[in-house]
């Protein structure tokens, strides 16, 4: 049926394009990153980017249809559409602009496909990504996972999904092995504290050791191309947050002290905490950011 229908034509790209977004930064042959930017040109979220004969893997959608439409006319070079997305979380850094690349298969966990089933958060969205909120109005819509992914995947040739996690119950990340190259979307977190709200800091430094020994090259959700050692400084500092005990002053100096958001160490105590505890509740440090915390909390 394909061959009578043609090739599949390009995604549209329609409405307005942000600014200075991201690049496109090569990786390996046929590989790339889009390292993003946001509005004051501090890191913002990246995706990943595999061009192969059939079409293109993107890895995550970024957070807002004006990046991802920057990032979708940058794709334009390379003749071909986007045929696969993939999400490795149900974040906003990860599926905001997924309605821009609309004809493209979307791969994700069976916790990413039931989150985005249910009504867009707009309100944490605008209060998450100050930057694009007037972008979450009612218009505003993510598209849903075609494929769940229960175990690892090989999406092409070159391409491999694999569940991991600990950002989230349920994360994926993409390897293309021939290449040496792990797309770590939202599991890792580069110059930038990372975000625990309803993840496991333990668990999620259990998994980035153990991927430390599938690729060279690591690519971030955000902040610059890296290796093996973005993976142990992270791990590091998710172990120090179980071992605050609740107390973010109890996170001992190290290279996350030149972080950014490290207002976020109180989330990731609280949760670290409150996993301890046996009570897996949103962290009240995150409700507040959200502006959904009660009186009292």
């Amino acid at each position: 049926m394909s061959d009578l229908l043609g090739p599949m034509p390009p995604t549209p790209d329609v409405g307005p394009v942000a600014v200075d977004a991201g690049h496109l930064e090569p990786v390996a042959p046929g590989v790339w990153a889009w390292i993003g930017t946001d509005r004051d040109g501090r890191p913002g979220p990246n995706a990943g980017v595999v061009v192969e004969d059939d079409g293109i893997t993107l890895v995550d959608a970024l957070a807002a249809p004006t990046v991802a439409r920057a990032l979708n006319q940058s794709l334009t070079r390379f003749g071909v559409p986007v045929r696969r997305l993939v999400y490795t979380s149900s974040h906003v850094a990860s599926v905001g602009g997924s309605a821009v690349f609309w004809m493209a298969a979307r791969y994700g966990r069976p916790q990413t496909s039931a989150l985005l089933d249910q009504p867009v958060p707009l309100d944490a969205y605008r209060r998450l990504v100050p930057d694009h909120a007037a972008e979450f109005d009612e218009r505003f819509q993510t598209r849903p996972v075609s494929h769940t992914i229960d175990q690892a995947a090989w999406l092409t040739p070159a391409v491999c999904a694999v569940p991991v996690a600990g950002h989230q119950e349920q994360n994926l990340v993409v390897l293309v092995p021939s290449a040496g190259v792990c797309f770590a979307g939202a599991m890792v977190a580069s110059g930038v504290t990372p975000n625990a709200y309803d993840g496991d800091p333990e668990a999620w430094a259990d998994t980035l050791g153990e991927l430390a020994d599938q690729a060279q090259v690591i690519v971030p959700g955000t902040g610059p191309v890296g290796d093996a050692s973005t993976l142990a400084v992270q791990q590091a500092y998710l172990y120090a947050v179980t071992d605050a005990a609740g107390d973010p002053r109890r996170i001992p100096d190290g290279p996350w002290d030149e972080w950014s958001q490290r207002d976020l160490d109180e989330v990731n105590v609280e949760r670290a905490a409150r996993l301890a505890a046996g009570d897996d509740g949103v962290p009240a440090a995150m409700l507040r950011r959200l502006g959904l915390a009660g009186p009292d909390s």
